[in-house]
Order: C-alpha cells, then sequence, then structure tokens
C-alpha cells in the first residue's frame, strides 16, 4: 500500500478535523490550507494598521488632544490590543479550541472596526473643525463622544484578542513536528508569514495614511473595515483544509497545580533517579494525542510536585509532563522581559517619529507625504531583509552552524536588540539636526515648519524595518516553538504581552520622563511645540536603555536551555547537513506502532 493511502500518511502530531477524527497530510493542512491563513493576515493587518499608524494625527487634528496625552493614548489602546491575547490564547487551549476562539472574535473585530467608521463619519460624534495653531484653544471632543470613539477602539481589543494569538497558531498547526518534510517547512513559516503579512502593513501605511490625510477618515477607515470583512470570509473559505488541535484544558490551571503541589511538599525531599517520580504511561499520552516529556534538572524544585507521597490529589500530585510544561513557559519568562525595552522602541514609530514628521517639509512638487506614511519604509524594510535572510544569510549559516535555522532563536533575537541600540543612537543625531535646523530658521518658538525634508528620518524607520525581520520574526518562533504542544496559543501571546507592555511602557516612560524633566522651572524634554523638545535627550536615553537591556538579555541567554524536541525531525534535518540520519526516538516510535 503506497504512503499516500496508508498510515503513514495521518498525521502524528494529534491534529484532527473539526469532528475529532484523524486528519491526512495529504487531505489536509500544509501550504495549501496556510494560503487562506495568510490571506486572511495580509486584509487584517491593513485594517489593523490602517488604524494604529495614522491614530494620533486624528487625535490631534480631530479631538484636540497634546503631544503627550495624544501619544499615550496610542500606546495604551495598541499595549492593550497586544495584552488582551491572554484571554484568547486561554480560551483557545482550554475550552474552544483556536478555530472557534478565532471565528467568535473575528465577528467582534467587525463589530468594532464598523463603530468606529461611525464615529469618524457622522459629524455629531466629533468636535467641530478648528484652525488654531495651538490645539489647547480649540474646542474638546465630549464626553459621549469620546465614550462612542474609545468604546469602538477598545471594542477592537476583544476581537484582536482572540484572533491574534490564534491565527499565526492556526497556520503552524498545518506542519506535522514528526514528518522531517514538514518540519522544514515550519522553520521557513514565519519568515513568510512575516513577509506576506506585511503587504496588509504597507498599503495601511501608505495608501490608507494618504486617503485619510488627503480625501477623508469616512473612506479611510472605510476600506479597512470592507477588507476585514473580505478577509474573515476568505479565512472561513478553507476550513475544508485546516488541521485542528483539541483543547486540553486550563493552561493556567495545570501550572497552578504544578506550582502550588510544589510549594505542599516544599520539605518532600527529590529522588536521585527521575524513573520514581510520578509519570504516566506513553501508550496514555498517545491516545490523547499528546505529548510525554522527560523530567530535566532545571527548576528543580518544581519536581516536588511528581514525588509521590501517597495523595493522589491533582494539587497535590502531578506527573512529570505536567511539570515540565510548567517549566518550559516559566523559562520563557526572563526573555519576555528582555523583549519588553525593544518593544517600546517600536512604539515611536507610530507616535513621536510620525510627530517629528509633522514639523518637516513633507512636499514632493505638489504632493504632500502623510507623515505616518514612511513607517511603509519599516515594511519595505522588513520585507527585504527576511527575504535577504531566508534565502541567502540561512543557507550561508547553515553550511558553517550545521544548523537547520542557520543561527539559534535567541541569536537571531539578540542581533535585533543590537540594531535596537543604534536606531535609537541615530534618531537622536537627526533629531538634533532638525533642532539645529529649526534654531537657525528662528521656527523655535513658533512651531512653525522645519525647512528639512521629512527623508531626514528614513534611517530611523528602515534600521527598524531591519531589526524586526531579526527580533520580531525570532520572537514570535520562539515563544510558539518553546510552548508545550498543549499551550502553543498560550506560547504564542508572549510575543503579543511583550508588544503590548511594551506600549504601557512608552506610556509610562513618556509621562515619566515629560514630568520629571519640567521640574524645578526646566523647559522639558517633550512639549506640544517639537521644534522647543528635546527629543534628542529622550532617544538618546533610549538608546542607553537598550544597550542595558542587551546586557540582562546576553546574562539570561548564556543560562537558558531549549526544550527538547517531540519528534526526531530536528535531528533528521541536522543529520542531512551533516550527511547522517538519526534513529527515531522511542515516542516517535510507539505513535508510528
Amino acid at each position: 500500500m503506497g504512503v499516500e493511502n496508508g498510515d503513514d500518511d495521518y498525521t502524528q502530531d494529534g491534529t484532527v478535523d473539526l469532528k475529532g477524527n484523524p486528519v491526512r497530510r495529504s487531505e489536509r493542512g500544509g501550504w495549501t490550507a496556510c494560503i487562506f491563513v495568510v490571506v486572511y493576515e495580509v486584509f487584517e493587518r491593513m485594517a489593523y494598521h490602517g488604524i494604529s499608524s495614522n491614530l494620533i494625527i486624528y487625535l490631534t487634528e480631530k479631538l484636540h488632544q497634546g503631544t503627550v496625552s495624544s501619544a499615550n493614548n496610542v500606546t495604551n489602546w495598541v499595549g492593550t490590543i497586544w495584552m488582551t491575547p491572554i484571554l484568547g490564547a486561554y480560551f483557545a487551549d482550554a475550552h474552544l479550541g483556536r478555530y472557534l476562539t478565532f471565528v467568535i472574535a473575528s465577528a467582534i473585530y467587525l463589530c468594532g472596526m464598523s463603530l468606529l467608521t461611525l464615529a469618524v463619519s457622522v459629524p455629531g460624534l466629533k468636535p467641530p473643525q478648528c484652525v488654531e495653531s495651538d490645539m489647547a484653544d480649540c474646542k474638546k471632543a465630549s464626553t459621549l463622544q469620546l465614550a462612542i470613539f474609545y468604546g469602538a477602539l477598545y471594542t477592537l481589543t476583544v476581537g484582536t484578542g482572540g484572533t491574534k494569538p490564534n491565527i499565526s497558531t492556526i497556520g503552524a498547526d498545518q506542519f506535522d513536528d514528526f514528518d522531517p518534510k514538514e518540519k522544514g517547512h515550519k522553520l521557513s513559516f514565519f519568515n513568510w508569514w512575516m513577509f506576506s503579512i506585511f503587504f496588509g502593513t504597507l498599503f495601511a501605511n501608505t495608501v490608507l495614511v494618504y486617503i485619510q490625510d488627503n480625501v477623508g477618515w469616512t473612506l479611510g477607515y472605510g476600506l479597512p473595515t470592507a477588507g476585514l470583512a473580505i478577509s474573515i470570509m476568505i479565512f472561513l473559505a478553507g476550513t475544508p483544509f485546516y488541521r485542528h488541535r483539541v483543547p486540553s484544558g486550563s493552561p493556567f490551571t495545570r501550572m497552578a497545580k504544578v506550582i502550588v503541589a510544589a510549594l505542599r511538599k516544599w520539605n518532600t525531599p527529590i529522588p536521585n533517579d527521575p524513573k520514581e517520580l510520578y509519570e504516566l504511561d506513553l501508550e496514555e499520552y498517545a491516545k490523547k494525542g499528546k505529548f510525554r516529556i522527560d523530567s530535566t534538572p532545571t527548576l528543580r524544585f518544581l519536581n516536588k510536585a511528581c514525588v509521590k507521597t501517597g495523595s493522589k490529589d491533582p494539587w497535590m500530585l502531578c506527573s512529570v509532563t505536567q511539570v515540565e510544561e510548567t517549566k518550559q513557559m516559566l523559562r520563557m519568562l526572563p526573555i519576555l522581559i528582555a523583549t519588553f525595552v525593544p518593544s517600546t522602541m517600536i512604539a515611536q514609530v507610530h507616535t513621536l517619529f510620525v510627530k517629528q514628521g509633522t514639523t518637516l517639509d513633507r512636499g514632493i512638487g505638489n504632493f504632500h507625504i502623510p507623515p505616518a506614511s514612511l513607517a511603509g519604509f519599516v515594511t519595505i524594510s522588513m520585507l527585504i531583509s527576511v527575504v535577504i535572510y531566508d534565502r541567502f544569510f540561512v543557507p550561508t549559516m547553515r553550511r558553517l552552524t550545521k544548523n537547520p535555522r542557520g543561527i539559534s532563536l535567541l541569536q537571531r533575537m539578540g542581533i535585533g536588540l543590537v540594531f535596537h541600540i543604534f536606531i535609537m543612537m541615530i534618531a537622536s543625531l537627526i533629531e538634533r539636526r532638525r533642532l539645529g535646523a529649526a534654531k537657525d530658521h528662528g521656527v523655535v518658538e513658533s512651531g512653525g515648519q522645519v525647512p528639512l525634508s521629512i527623508f531626514i528620518l528614513l534611517p530611523q524607520f528602515v534600521l527598524m524595518g531591519t531589526a524586526d525581520a531579526f527580533l520580531e520574526v525570532a520572537k514570535i518562533e520562539f515563544f510558539y516553538d518553546q510552548a508545550p504542544e498543549s499551550m502553543k496559543s498560550l506560547g504564542t501571546s508572549y510575543s503579543m504581552t511583550s508588544i503590548g507592555i511594551g506600549n504601557f511602557l512608552s506610556s509610562f516612560l513618556l509621562s515619566t520622563v515629560s514630568r520629571i524633566t519640567k521640574k524645578h522651572g526646566h523647559h522639558g524634554w517633550i512639549l506640544n511645540n517639537l521644534n522647543a523638545s528635546h527629543l534628542d535627550y529622550y532617544y538618546a536615553f533610549f538608546a542607553i536603555l537598550n544597550l542595558l537591556n542587551f546586557v540582562f538579555f546576553l546574562v539570561i541567554t548564556k543560562y537558558y536551555v531549549y526544550k527538547a524536541e517531540v519528534s526526531d525531525s530536528m535531528e533528521v534535518l541536522e543529520g542531512q547537513l551533516r550527511g547522517m540520519a538519526p534513529a527515531a526516538t522511542d515516542q516517535e516510535e510507539s505513535r508510528r506502532r
């Protein structure tokens, strides 16, 4: 019997169809299924960035907010957008499954986009037009107007909370870790995932931003709303091709049981032989489509949770696999913390970087460049960098390191962190030049246009895209790859939590620095009038912060232990690079039987 019709064609990673039946590789999953997922994300990114990229301009010019308050409102909203995925991951892993969670959240997302389009379209839902140069003299939005606008914005946070942690996970689930060929495809999936979705971002940062600035906000928000509706229909059209994972219970409860059991057995000695610890039979895991994990010496205190004491209470006794799953999630926390600072830098792209652009000469003949459209160069730079990385850098490094990824995920993240140091140094120098030009042309106090081209800001935008190609792609893959098989959505939400906390940290730092630098009669670093501000000092502070964060990253990665692979697929790929083939693992042999 051929492979395509035999048992070998069934996936070995526990994926099923919507009815819970085993699935064949030849019928479901792979790049065929991923096409629908990736196309959805192109439109979804167009919708999200169509709002976030130019939001600070809407808040200042239409709702008449100041620099600090508008920047903080943007970062607080973006922070919430990226924090709610923790809840979405919980419902997906514990109760509804990724597919159903995603579909429900998409409906909420679309409702929020529709309400937001309404809020920017109806004249009575926004304050009257203002022509004053100082926004402090303009009429502010009423409580009702703000309630409707922010109500719509934060409805989006609920919707994206269910879509963001699950869409990339659904895509990665279409590749079987137990098949070396599909495992190889998964290694490239996150690169091409980011490459594809940023086409949507590029459209938002160029076309949509231009429409919002020059045609109107109704069309500027209406187009991404329509795009999101289309993307949801495209995703649903791919339903017959998807592989699914069965919900395996609350990951938070499972981890809590381990921690509580270990604390309750604080004084219980841990046996030297790991075989004396409590564990279920291998067949028990295979029957449920799960994976058994061997005991490791890291975070050894938690091993107390699986020491047998006679009690079968799940809050007193946990299996070795349950303990190791908890360890895997806890081991990633220091890495997560190290990503907060670079996420704060990313928050500047759609806030202070854009506000800098409003002070510069944006004209090319009769055409005026929308300041937020410079974010399109972040996207273009990232697209080019990802292609170069995947097609040239990885093959070269594979030959040198024999690593299927070329370099490790943490090494890739480290390169991205170094880029962030230089980005903020360059941004500080460029801002010094802008302030010098403002002083030379006497527009410091008036806040008038500085006679420098907006393209002087290009280096900080382009380098940010290159940094993203290293750090952001590696971050998503790292937290997905290192999470336990039953907690992939939660693991993926770590990368989104990083962006969320980074945005909240941006709000905190902006408010704190603005307040402290105004004390004792000082002028202050960040004012509504950027020509009289000192963003160069603020960016230099960020460069130092990034340097300290990089040192912290080097320390924690020195002690990080990668999780063991659940299959031998990575060994097979490494063996192919070295010209040898390893034997299959016991667990994989059990699954094949």
